[in-house]
């Protein structure tokens, strides 16, 4: 009987708040990063450099004849199973859009984590309307707690305490004490599918304090677990019949709250991209929250790792999940799946006077497809900077 080998890989170590915001957020493991950590120049970047670059509407109805040519070319001799939209916002008034098959809905992996923050920033902004202070405050005070929903998740977070002589990585476990704001910058920075699923269920608790209790059944658990991210997107006008996350990151999540299918699309994806320039992802202060979790400052990886981005400012998130089969000289490799080998990646590019957005998502069996990201995130930037303004 064959056996058939699933991985699930949402993300390797990605990104993270600007380095200089430790103090602010009270997120220890950035002043262990500024600390120890060699980054990319384009990743040491001050936190007052971030900003919203987007005020009026965008039409993805036109495409700009330079982009979609220089697209067409580019994947013109690539697996079909690419889907990409971008977003040239260089000129804000101006947005230059180009697409291939970018309605085609994917399962999103860890780029879900995306819409878990959403609806953190949405809950908080019911919860405080009118005082984003006491939003921040909460954030950085709420001391959470790691319970079973952590379990069970292989990736490695780091913990570091002011003063120490290096950073610790390890699993997270039940027990592990972390502020909202570190949780949140776990499950982004790290990619980590215990933050991720720890970071939900305190969401559910920020609708319902007794979501959890004995009394709540598994329905109405799982219509809570979904209301609690999907009415922060439709307050920002995504689509949630083209974008959802159903399912806990964790078994430990899953087991207690029932899942339900999760997709993305890339039109849908750089969607989102466009509320969080456009300030509207909740409310400005929301956004501009999200774009500076965002911020890749960690050593790069996959579609970041580009060498051509090297001095650009990246706020980047992917996932990935792959599956392997048995096959007669084929050996099975991280991102290199022959029966699935999904590959998602998202990123706001500021570089070299350009600002440019991507959603992108493909499916290349027995490709490795971190590589391949790599190289097309090269071949974009040189697109985009070859753009006549």
């Amino acid at each position: 009987m064959k056996t058939l080998i699933a991985i699930l890989v949402a993300a390797a170590p990605l990104y993270s708040y600007p380095l200089d915001g430790a103090q602010r957020t009270g997120i220890r493991r950035l002043a262990g990063y500024q600390k120890f950590m060699k980054l990319p120049q384009g990743a040491t970047q001050s936190g007052d450099l971030i900003k919203l670059h987007l005020t009026g509407e965008v039409n993805l109805d036109v495409r700009d004849p330079y982009l979609q040519s220089g697209l067409d070319r580019m994947f013109a001799t690539r697996d079909p199973s690419y889907n990409i939209a971008v977003l040239d916002i260089t000129d804000p008034a101006k947005p230059a859009y180009a697409s291939i098959r970018a309605d085609q809905k994917r399962i999103p992996g860890s780029v879900g984590k995306l819409l878990v923050a959403t609806g953190v920033f949405g809950a908080l902004q019911r919860k405080f309307p009118n005082d984003t202070a006491a939003r921040e405050r909460y954030l950085k005070e709420t001391i959470i707690t790691a319970d079973s929903f952590v379990h069970r998740d292989g990736k490695t977070v780091p913990f570091y305490e002011p003063g120490a002589a290096k950073i610790t990585n390890r699993r997270l476990e039940i027990g592990d004490k972390f502020s909202f704001y570190e949780w949140l910058d776990h499950m982004l920075s790290q990619s980590s599918n215990a933050a991720g699923s720890q970071v939900w269920k305190n969401l559910m608790l920020l609708y319902n304090p007794d979501a959890f209790s004995k009394q709540t059944s598994k329905k109405d658990l799982a219509a809570l677990s979904l209301e609690s991210i999907e009415t922060a997107l439709k307050a920002s006008a995504l689509d949630t019949t083209k974008l959802r996350i159903g399912t806990f990151f964790t078994s430990g999540g899953s087991n207690v709250v029932p899942g339900t299918a999760s997709y993305a699309s890339p039109n849908e994806l750089l969607k989102l991209l466009i509320r969080i320039e456009q300030g509207r992802l909740v409310d400005p202060w929301s956004s501009l929250e999200m774009k500076r979790l965002m911020y890749f400052a960690r050593p790069r990886y996959r579609y970041a790792s580009s060498p051509a981005l090297e001095k650009a400012m990246v706020y980047f998130k992917s996932g990935s999940l792959f599956e392997c089969k048995p096959e007669p000289g084929f050996p099975c490799a991280q991102y290199k799946g022959n029966a699935l080998n999904l590959m998602h990646s998202v990123a706001i590019v500021e570089s070299n006077g350009k600002n440019y957005l991507v959603a992108m998502m493909s499916n290349v069996l027995k490709l490795n497809s971190a590589l391949e990201h790599q190289k097309i995130a090269t071949e974009i930037e040189a697109l985009i900077q070859k753009r006549p303004r």
